[in-house]
């Protein structure tokens, strides 16, 4: 097989995506666990540049990011801020969440502090799936309107 896609399962239409950025290994299981329960099928970045190639090759239907992802600091955390400064037309079809220890579990101005669609907190991991269907419940409810219009502009209605 050719090296390019070796690092690569072949995903079908019906598959949900998901890409898992999380250094601590304990959390990586639950949320592992936790979002296989959800129905996503699930890759796993090693670090920076795996997220990085992985995230541009497919468009994950959910993203869920450590803060300290591979990093010392929040600030050497690239995959979280590369995410944070993306153009909106590249991570719009993405639900992002955010995994830290230091915000509190769904508080809407931490996520929109963090560009992200909800922000969990370690100590409610297990809360994890009623979270990620929230969020992307919301966020459809939020884009339904926009997706409309740009599947009828697709079809020549508009």
């Amino acid at each position: 097989m050719n090296q390019l896609f070796a690092d690569y399962e072949f995903i079908s239409p019906s598959d949900k995506p998901a890409l898992l950025a999380l250094s601590s290994m304990e959390a990586l299981a639950n949320v592992q666990t936790i979002v296989l329960e959800c129905g996503y099928k699930i890759h796993v970045a090693s670090n920076h540049e795996d997220f990085s190639k992985r995230f541009t090759a497919l468009n994950y239907h959910l993203v869920v990011v450590e803060e300290l992802f591979a990093a010392g600091s929040e600030a050497e955390n690239t995959t979280l801020r590369s995410l944070q400064s993306m153009a909106m037309a590249r991570r719009r079809h993405t639900v992002l969440v955010l995994v830290s220890d230091r915000f509190q579990t769904l508080n809407p101005m931490h996520a929109f502090q963090q560009s992200v669609h909800a922000v969990v907190n370690k100590a409610d991991l297990s809360s994890l799936g009623g979270i990620i269907t929230k969020a992307v419940a919301d966020n459809d409810l939020f884009l339904h309107s926009y997706r409309e219009v740009q599947t009828a502009m697709a079809q020549g209605k508009i």
